[in-house]
């Protein structure tokens, strides 16, 4: 799949790392480092712009290193970048440790995911469907 791209940071593309990767690391572009304060968040801008196809969708996702080691992670993870969105990405970090965290110019913040999604239709009725699941919901499965 070809996406249309405009990259006005000072680093090279997103690209997957491995064969079998699903995300791309985005990296910050910023002038001067931004310090993280704990339980503090900011929108970390990178300089790229995109032009998804419609019925596809960017995921914007934690990477895990940094939420296992540091404790940084992507506020609405995943979020999500519209195929009609035209400005720039932008990462909602959140520092949920107990130490300041520096990001610095070129620092991996977060990765991207190219998905396919479905439109959906409503229609309205009176009643569902029976399961075996039924109404249980939020830990309600495999609970004896």
């Amino acid at each position: 799949m070809k996406i249309n791209i405009i990259n006005r940071s000072q680093h090279t593309l997103p690209h997957y790392e491995t064969e079998a990767s699903a995300g791309m690391d985005l990296r910050a572009n910023l002038t001067e480092s931004i310090t993280l304060k704990p339980l503090e968040r900011t929108i970390v801008k990178t300089g790229l712009f995109i032009e998804l196809p419609i019925g596809f969708e960017a995921q914007v996702r934690p990477r895990s290193g940094l939420a296992a080691k540091k404790g940084i992670t992507v506020l609405n993870a995943p979020g999500t970048i519209d195929a009609d969105y035209r400005g720039e990405i932008g990462v909602i970090l959140v520092n949920l440790s107990n130490e300041d965290f520096v990001i610095e110019n070129g620092e991996r913040v977060a990765q991207l995911v190219i998905a396919k999604h479905e439109r959906a239709q409503w229609v309205e009725v009176e009643e569902l469907s029976e399961t075996a699941r039924g109404a249980g919901g939020f830990g309600s499965t495999g609970v004896k």
